[in-house]
């Protein structure tokens, strides 16, 4: 009999560490740190499905794919060369919806083929078309020169419509010189849209069905140079781009009103724009304005424990 015991505590302590990983966060052993291609310039982020992520160019409009538990990546798609990729939002059929800046198109790929779905031209004249949303009936595009949204109604199984729409925003907001609407997400309730303004630093809810704006209440606080959004339940994190942090809100049902809880800053900051996330933590990549690009400039994106 204490044979038996003696033996079956060896086996529980061999067992034991098989078991280990169950319990730890899966993301402690992925990099903190992941080169991408020098001189890809990089701007917007999507993850998933799973542990991937994929970094649109600002020089080339192609898009990097890392595989998050190597750090390893290749290209994922071939951009047009000439008409830079922004924000980046992918679904749950493999396709990635792509914000094409100053070329004022949208294009959505298929990431299994790698082929190109679908370009919309969506104004005429000078736009930057900076971020997109997807949300469960449309993809949702900012436009940092226009008052304006623009929408692509999401048909049955998805399907991609043949025109966008444009939904002209009224009320609060006002543009002025500079970036205006930038990032973009849905309110935590799923009822209307939050956008955020970067040389104002403030915060507007959007009624999806008129296009009218309300400031978002935050007590005061400044969402300078604010970039990419990410809601995670009712917590939003709003990218500070040049001031090299990220804005943690908790906020309303309705996205009415929020308080800042924190701000989130690492050394390895280098004008982070866009933030995506898996298991626990936030990505983001360094598109480094303030340094002058080069085909041999250096990028990364980083991962910071998520908060909030």
């Amino acid at each position: 009999m204490r044979l038996r015991i003696i033996l079956a505590a060896a086996c529980a302590l061999l067992v034991a560490p098989l078991g280990a990983p169950a319990q730890a966060d899966p993301g402690r052993s992925f990099p903190d740190t992941i080169p991408l291609p020098n001189g890809w310039r990089p701007e917007g982020i999507a993850i998933g499905p799973g542990p991937v992520a994929y970094v649109g160019s600002l020089a080339t409009g192609s898009v990097y794919r890392i595989h998050l538990r190597s750090g390893k990546g290749e290209v994922a798609v071939e951009g047009p060369g000439d008409r830079p990729a922004v924000g980046l939002k992918t679904d749950a059929r493999g396709r990635l919806f792509v914000a094409g800046g100053v070329s004022v198109e949208a294009r959505v790929y298929d990431l299994r083929t790698r082929a190109l779905l679908k370009t919309y031209r969506l104004a005429e004249g000078a736009a930057f078309v900076n971020d997109v949303v997807l949300t469960g009936d449309a993809a949702w595009f900012t436009d940092s020169t226009n008052p304006v949204l623009y929408k692509l109604p999401l048909g049955p199984r998805g399907a991609l419509p043949e025109a966008a729409e444009r939904l002209p925003l009224t009320g609060a907001i006002r543009y002025g010189t500079g970036v205006n609407a930038n990032g973009i997400a849905p309110t935590p309730d799923r009822r209307g849209l939050l956008v955020v303004q970067s040389n104002t630093g403030k915060l507007f809810r959007v009624d999806t069905g008129t296009g009218a704006t309300t400031e978002v209440d935050i007590g005061g606080e400044s969402l300078a140079n604010g970039d990419g959004l990410l809601l995670r339940g009712t917590t939003l994190y709003v990218v500070q781009n040049r001031l090299n942090t990220v804005a943690v809100l908790k906020l309303a049902a309705d996205g009415s009103s929020g308080e800042v809880q924190t701000r989130i800053t690492d050394p390895r900051f280098d004008v982070p724009t866009t933030v995506a996330a898996f298991h626990g933590r936030l990505y983001l990549p360094n598109a480094r304005f303030t340094t002058t690009p080069t085909p041999d400039t250096p990028y990364t994106v980083v991962a910071v424990k998520r908060r909030g």
